[in-house]
């Protein structure tokens, strides 16, 4: 029987490098974990996902990124191509992924987690792109938003997290 999970710390994934790491390397921040995609409507949300990055991870914040092909194929492309799309139009510093499936079988142990330790309005499942998870120092899945939260409205959250 497989050990249940308890924190974020007990995963590892792959880097859009071909890296891969262990969430343990994160440990002591505040993380906001999001499955991401270059050609979806909420794609401009890289931008306020990187300007909270930018203002919070001196105090201990990271964004970690998936991107996700699962809906509506809106992240075609291979890790290079995705990682270049992040640098080139949103100027992405934060850690990106390999591209990942977040529901179904085939999805990532991480996502599984995640989706289990907080339910969506419409269940477990993940329903689009840009799906966030809150994670607070201690590796717990705090808050889920949905893709249409967009990140300054996170600020708050984080910021009582951080000043924990």
């Amino acid at each position: 029987m497989e050990k249940e999970a308890k924190t974020v710390y007990e995963f590892s994934a792959t880097l859009l490098d071909g890296r891969e790491v262990s969430l343990e390397e994160f440990r002591g921040r505040v993380l906001l974990i999001v499955n991401t995609a270059s050609r979806c409507g909420f794609t401009p949300q890289y931008a306020g996902l990187e300007e909270i990055y930018r203002k919070h991870r001196e105090r201990g914040f990271a964004v970690l990124g998936f991107p996700c092909n699962q809906f509506g194929a809106q992240e075609p492309g291979p890790n290079a191509e995705i990682g270049a799309f992040c640098e080139k139009n949103y100027g992405v510093d934060f850690p990106m992924f390999s591209k990942v499936d977040v529901n179904g079988p085939s999805a990532h142990p991480l996502y599984r987690f995640l989706t289990k330790a907080k339910r969506g309005l419409l269940g477990s499942g993940i329903q689009w792109n840009f799906t966030k998870f809150l994670i607070d120092r201690q590796g717990n899945v705090v808050d889920r938003f949905g893709p249409s939260t967009a990140p300054p409205r996170l600020a708050r959250k984080i910021e009582a997290l951080l000043d924990r």
